[in-house]
């Protein structure tokens, strides 16, 4: 896949394909509707697709103190893009300049002059330009004397756990995951949420309670609120890539302070892995897959308690994850 990251280069990309743009933070089922109708239009046209993303988030560079929490890495987010571009991929910089350009200058000095698509895929609350003030009724009118076509896409919504219907949204997924409703955050990105991560040393308290983990380093990522959650983790190289392909061990995560042992602990997030307990593990890196909110975390009266739950708590996540 060929991956632009800077305006000079897109000067050699084909001229008059299909082009999507947006932030697309979790590539949720909302994102992939629109992009799956920029590869429809595309296929109809016999032309290709281009992806355009942005790194960082807006909001990161023009007010660094209101940056919003990650839900995929930018090497994250590219996999997750990747099937839905005909290789093309354009990664920009977010940067001032760019980002105080007028909804018309932002049409005309960078899209028309570069990339001349003849068909742009949105979303009905696509915002682009200087203080998000373009919409997509700016785009098609940009469009009409521009001569491109904006093919609007409309809300994607889904059936929560408890019913209920909501628009999906990057900002209703981070609420989800902030409020430790990681399955309805899986239906919303039509995948368990996932964490990647550097593996550390621990502490040594689960092996000496007889349910060794795997720590991970704290990633630059939203964290689902703190409990005992069940999933499954996959070892996996620096660069994301899996060391053992199709191998997903069932494992119960816990991310907490671990007060039973004392307040002064920081955040840890911990895998006790629930086979592959005697393999030796000489991975660097993990990623966690979040399958099911088992419980809240809480200080136990004693350690016995506490080792009494963890023991609930696989009996639990073996039964969730279908390796009783």
């Amino acid at each position: 896949m060929k991956t632009y990251s800077s305006i000079a280069e897109l000067q050699g990309i084909k001229k008059g394909g299909v082009l999507t743009i947006g932030n697309f933070d979790g590539v949720h089922a909302g994102h992939k509707e629109i992009l799956s109708v920029a590869s429809r239009l595309a296929k109809q046209r016999g032309t290709s697709v281009a992806v355009m993303t942005f790194e960082p988030h807006p909001v990161a560079v023009l007010h660094p103190e209101k940056a919003l929490g990650v839900l995929t890495p930018l090497s994250m987010k590219l996999t997750l893009l990747e099937p839905f571009t005909h290789n093309c991929l354009i990664v920009l910089e977010d940067n001032k300049d760019l980002l105080k350009l007028s909804a018309e200058a932002f049409v005309d000095q960078f899209l028309m002059q570069d990339l001349c698509p003849s068909v742009i895929v949105e979303g009905d609350d696509f915002h682009f330009g200087a203080r998000r003030s373009g919409n997509i009724e700016t785009l098609q009118s940009l469009g009409s004397s521009r001569e491109f076509e904006v093919e609007v896409v409309g809300p994607k919504t889904i059936t929560l756990t408890t019913g209920q219907s909501l628009r999906v949204s990057s900002t209703m997924v981070r609420y989800m995951l902030e409020s430790g409703h990681v399955e309805d955050a899986s239906v919303a990105l039509q995948r368990p949420y996932r964490l990647f991560g550097k593996i550390v040393s621990g502490r040594g308290k689960g092996r000496e309670l007889g349910y060794p983990t795997l720590n991970m380093e704290r990633p630059n990522q939203i964290l689902p609120a703190e409990g005992v959650y069940c999933g499954y983790v996959v070892l996996r190289d620096a660069r994301g890539v899996a060391c053992r392909p199709n191998t997903r061990v069932p494992s119960v995560f816990s991310l907490g302070q671990a007060r039973t042992f004392g307040d002064e602990f920081p955040l840890l997030i911990e895998a006790h892995l629930l086979s592959y307990q005697n393999k030796p593990i000489t991975s660097t890196h993990m990623s966690l897959d979040f399958v099911k909110r088992l419980r809240s975390q809480h200080k136990f009266p004693s350690v016995d308690a506490l080792v009494k739950q963890i023991s609930v708590d696989c009996v639990q996540a073996r039964k969730v994850l279908g390796c009783v």
